[in-house]
């Protein structure tokens, strides 16, 4: 198949588009590496694919990788005009959409963001696919769409009309206006809502990387909630292999029965709590983390957990990578990563 995978640049994106083209898919990535975080975190996961940052750089210019079947184009999904040419050009079998302005605290300093990027440009990408005979659209959403639900796990029959951030706002207005143009135009669309994801080449705005690079540095660690916390922390591996499941199978049996929409929790079907989470990083890295307890910030949820059962009947997904093995595959990579700046401070 060929697959258009937005986000490329980005942590799931990353690892989607190389599952992907191991599996003998046409890849075509787009991304706007933006500089919500560390840029050239962005341009050292495109060289993996075999990118070159300097043709990377370059807006609406698609680039051709050294190692295979990827090509990567630079690109705001709000391009009115670029990304509708791009479609055409293409003529993708298959659109996974992770391109996303990510993060619920920074939804609070710089909505704007999230309108253009999570809404505009989502809106963007369901016309090039109703235009473009897109066989199956498969998107990102959120765990954060259940702000302020009680009840654990959360389920996808759950009621989520009470999101406690923009970014969950966003997300929730994505499943919305799939659900539309699945109902008007027979888009088959799956919304997945990720759960914590972590994991090597992880985001540097996420626990995992925060907590890793100041205990590494020697500065106290933000713990929130005073430690009161648990989420469903979700290895990298187990959640791409869900999405790939996905993108593979065929649709033909949801347009034969009508179910063109579907939104699926996408977890490790467990709830961590958040000072064991910690421990096995002090652990991983022989040191122990100096400890500043907060209050619970703004558009945080004290717990999730995700009831992945519709997942697994499904598509037979199968979550399998505890705590203790996750967090010490991260510790090696970023001691990898960044291993000229640790020696330094030695």
């Amino acid at each position: 198949m060929k697959i258009l995978v937005t986000g490329a640049a980005g942590f799931i994106g990353f690892f989607t588009s190389r599952v992907l083209l191991e599996k003998g898919h046409d890849v075509v990535g787009l991304d706007n590496i933006n500089d919500y975080y560390d840029v050239n975190l962005k341009f050292s996961r495109l060289k993996e694919l075999g990118i070159d940052r300097n043709d990377a750089e370059n807006f609406n210019a698609m680039c051709k990788s050294t190692k295979g079947n990827f090509s990567f184009v630079r690109m705001h999904l709000e391009d009115r005009e670029a990304l509708p040419q791009l479609f055409e050009a293409e003529q993708f079998d298959v659109v996974c959409n992770l391109a996303a302005q990510a993060g619920v605290r920074y939804s609070l300093e710089n909505p704007e963001t999230y309108i253009d990027s999570n809404l505009v440009g989502f809106l963007n990408i369901l016309e090039c696919c109703r235009h473009n005979s897109i066989k199956h659209l498969v998107y990102a959403s959120s765990s954060s769409v259940y702000g302020l639900n009680k009840k654990i796990p959360f389920s996808t029959a759950d009621n989520v009309d009470h999101p406690i951030s923009l970014y969950a706002a966003t997300k929730k207005s994505n499943e919305l206006m799939a659900h539309t143009y699945s109902h008007l135009f027979t888009i088959p669309t799956t919304g997945l809502r990720f759960f914590t994801v972590y994991g090597p080449w992880g985001r540097p705005d996420m626990a995992m990387f925060l907590f890793t690079d100041a205990i590494v540095n020697d500065r106290p660690i933000k713990v929130f909630n005073h430690g009161k916390m648990e989420r469903d922390f979700t290895y990298i591996d187990d959640i791409v292999e869900g999405v790939v499941r996905i993108i593979e199978k065929p649709v033909n049996d949801r347009s034969e029965s009508k179910e063109l929409y579907k939104v699926y929790n996408i977890g490790n079907n467990n709830s961590v709590k958040l000072l064991d989470f910690i421990k096995e990083i002090e652990i991983n890295l022989d040191k122990t983390a100096d400890k500043n307890m907060m209050p619970i910030q703004p558009g945080d949820v004290e717990r999730t957990w995700a009831d992945v059962d519709q997942l697994i009947t499904d598509y037979d997904y199968s979550p399998n990578t505890s705590i203790k093995k996750g967090v010490k595959s991260f510790v090696k990579w970023y001691k990898d990563y960044y291993k000229e700046s640790i020696e330094l401070q030695r």
